[in-house]
């Protein structure tokens, strides 16, 4: 029994993981799609929404 409650226990978090890693590679596009687009509307869109959120940004 200590081997299949362990078993268990392995492919829970190993089912985790790729779910946390698509997560994860989300927002660092986000973060990186924001921080070094030329556009000034996804900007402006940011800078607001910091603001908004009452997160200093300068």
């Amino acid at each position: 029994m200590v081997t299949n409650s362990a078993a268990s226990a392995v492919s829970i978090s190993a089912s985790k993981i790729i779910p946390l890693s698509m997560t994860a590679l989300l927002g660092l596009f986000i973060v990186g799609f924001v921080g070094f687009s030329h556009l000034e509307v996804v900007h402006n869109a940011a800078h607001d929404t910091r603001h908004s959120l009452a997160f200093p940004c300068h």
